[in-house]
């Protein structure tokens, strides 16, 4: 299939979602090794597409923020494989200091927010941080990600109407991996095109396969086009699919064995890999030094997390309330 994206464009595509893949199954393998990694886990192996279509089409300084299935999302915005496996392992080096584990991944300098657990909470923040540019005067455009659970929440209509009238440079991002958990779309709400909800803020929306970052990196330039100039938010739902649970433990007794099936067909990094060889981008064997690389800063990021040291016990009582650089003084 001919392409109108570059070579450079589909190998870091490739990578990226290589980067994602082998990541969370190396974590995943940890998780089950008693002691290694503990709390919960919530793998983004499947949805690789979003993150790679999302990064071109953005800018780094764009502010990201999204719910507990972050890892894939912390790792597209450059935060180092070494310090996520870190906080995965409640470990001093993570990338929250080992306090935050794996629903509250952050990185300040590559303008990644989290990483958030309760439920729908990142939509509002999302707009915070799109009101928090706009005020500065910058064009950086703010995306939220959520999942189709997130949709029910009380925090999407608020925040849609709020972002509407002040015309925020947002982009919320619905990833629609068909499940709440355990529940479906189908089962939780009368309307099942979940883009049809910005319809009633008067907000541009779209459907989008989310399975194919061609498709992504195209809605999410138009929306951010929109954002930079004044246009105010984007509603996109992205239909796209996890071939994991809804977390480590879930037994996904919900949904069929053919359905998996049936999604794996279309991963979405066979499909990139199938495109490179196609257009002649690169050759198996230059595929395959790529994938030596990624499992080299895999098993990397391991060593680094087995052997980085705990966090001291007086850490338990920092980073809770920011510290004012000013006198403060109370009547």
């Amino acid at each position: 299939m001919a392409t109108k994206f570059s070579k450079e464009t589909y190998l870091y595509w490739y990578e990226l979602m290589q980067l994602i893949r082998q990541f969370e199954l190396k974590a995943e393998e940890k998780y089950k090794m008693a002691g290694k990694i503990r709390g919960f886990f919530h793998a983004y192996v499947g949805q690789e597409a979003l993150a790679a279509g999302v990064m071109t089409a953005t800018r780094q300084d764009d502010p990201i923020i999204t719910a507990y299935r972050d890892h894939g999302w912390a790792l597209a915005k450059g935060v180092d494989a070494n310090s996520c496996m870190a906080e995965l392992y409640g470990k001093a080096t993570g990338c929250a200091k080992g306090k935050g584990g794996s629903m509250h991944f952050f990185g300040v300098e590559q303008k990644f927010f989290g990483g958030h657990g309760i439920v729908g909470a990142q939509i509002g923040t999302g707009a915070g941080l799109a009101f928090a540019e706009q005020y500065k005067g910058t064009d950086n455009v703010s995306l939220a990600f959520f999942g189709d659970g997130a949709a029910r929440q009380g925090m999407l209509h608020e925040t849609f109407n709020m972002a509407m009238l002040w015309k925020l440079p947002v982009i919320f991002v619905c990833e629609n991996n068909n499940y709440a958990m355990g529940t479906s779309v189908e089962r939780t709400s009368n309307v099942i095109d979940i883009y049809k909800l910005a319809d009633a803020y008067e907000m541009p929306a779209d459907m989008v396969d989310g399975m194919d970052p061609e498709a992504v990196h195209d809605a999410v330039a138009r929306a951010v086009k929109r954002g930079r100039e004044g246009g105010g938010p984007t509603l996109l739902e992205m239909k796209t699919y996890r071939y994991k649970g809804h977390s480590i433990s879930d037994p996904q007794k919900y949904r069929r064995k053919e359905e998996l099936d049936e999604y794996k067909v279309k991963d979405p990094i066979t499909l990139v890999t199938t495109r490179i060889l196609e257009n002649k981008f690169a050759t198996q064997e230059e595929l395959d030094a790529i994938d030596a690389r990624i499992n080299n800063v895999v098993a990397e990021s391991v060593r680094f997390a087995e052997e980085s040291p705990w966090p001291n016990d007086d850490e338990i009582y920092k980073d809770i309330y920011v510290e004012p650089n000013y006198p403060f003084v109370m009547d």
